[in-house]
C-alpha cells in the first residue's frame, strides 16, 4: 500500500480486511498465555457454562484485529501512533470455526492546532462473523503525520 498521510484521508473513506477464521487451537493457546477462564481453556467446562462451548477471549479477537491492520497496512509504513481506544464492545462470542470480516471507517479528521506537522484520525471498527452477525465493535484515535506538502 502506498504510504498515507493525515492529508490523503477523507471523512467516510472505509475498508473491509479479508476475513480469518479462528481455531480453536489458536483460542486456547492465546487464553492459556492471557486470559485462562474455563469458557477459553477447557473444553468440558465450556460446554458445561453458560456459551455451551469454548469462546475467544475478547482480547484475542482485539490482537486479531490488531495483526491484520498492521499486516494490511492501509496507511502503507506512515507512522501511527494509537492514542484510544472508546466504547469497545464484546456483542456476541467469537467460536473455533469462526470466520471474522472487519470493517473500518475513517469518522473524524483533526490536524492539530498546536502541532502542524500532525493530526488524529478518529475511526470506527466492525468484526463480524461468517452470517454477518456483529461480534465486536469499537472507535479508535490515531495520530498520523501530515504530508510535508500540506504543511508548507
Amino acid at each position: 500500500m502506498t504510504d498515507r498521510y493525515l492529508d490523503d484521508l477523507s471523512v467516510g473513506e472505509s475498508w473491509t480486511g479479508e476475513p480469518f477464521t479462528m481455531t480453536e487451537a489458536e483460542i486456547v493457546a492465546f487464553a492459556r498465555q492471557f486470559d485462562p477462564q474455563p469458557m477459553h481453556v477447557d473444553k468440558a467446562a465450556a460446554e458445561a457454562g453458560r456459551f455451551g462451548g469454548l469462546i475467544a477471549s475478547g482480547w484475542h479477537v482485539c490482537s486479531r484485529v490488531m495483526r491484520q491492520f498492521v499486516d494490511e497496512a492501509y496507511f502503507g509504513q506512515t507512522p501511527l501512533l494509537g492514542m484510544n481506544v472508546d466504547a469497545l464492545w464484546w456483542v456476541r462470542p467469537v467460536r473455533p470455526g469462526d470466520t471474522l470480516t472487519v470493517r473500518r471507517e475513517i469518522m473524524d479528521i483533526r490536524p492539530s492546532k498546536s502541532q502542524p506537522d500532525r493530526g488524529v484520525v478518529r475511526t470506527k471498527t466492525w468484526v463480524t462473523n461468517q452470517e454477518g452477525d456483529l461480534a465486536m465493535s469499537f472507535e479508535n484515535q490515531m495520530q498520523l503525520p501530515r504530508n510535508a506538502e500540506a504543511r508548507l
